[in-house]
């Protein structure tokens, strides 16, 4: 009696433990794909933060840059369709179009010749 009901007991935490794990897996997946991601982007004195970094986007996810910029400059987003995007001294947004092919997609600054991230879309 007292061997089945301790089987009963871990055969219940085992479901729980694998319904819960499910559960955890499938929202996680769908809250990603629809919340934006943000990049903070800083152009000062000639340089830029980040420079060169990989950053994670599902297809389809939107991305926002948030700049603070010494001077206005210019974005090139290496993607398809490219997309230019223009950002004035101070601080700004620029929203990147949402990317539908997986690959790696550069945003760079011409101005610096750097790529400042590096979209890794899956």
């Amino acid at each position: 009696m007292l061997r089945t009901l301790a089987s009963a007991t871990v055969l219940t935490v085992a479901i729980l433990g694998l319904t819960a794990c499910g559960d955890d897996d499938s929202s996680g997946s769908d809250g990603d794909s629809t919340t934006p991601v943000t990049i903070d982007v800083t152009f000062e004195g000639g340089t830029v933060t980040p420079n060169g970094e990989r950053v994670e986007v599902k297809t389809g996810q939107p991305v926002e840059l948030s700049i603070t910029a010494d001077a206005a400059g210019e974005i090139h987003v290496h993607g398809d369709p490219e997309q230019t995007l223009d950002y004035g001294e101070g601080t700004s947004t620029a929203e990147i179009e949402p990317i539908d092919q997986p690959g790696v997609v550069d945003v760079e600054s011409h101005d610096l010749d750097v790529v400042i991230v590096q979209l890794e879309v899956s």
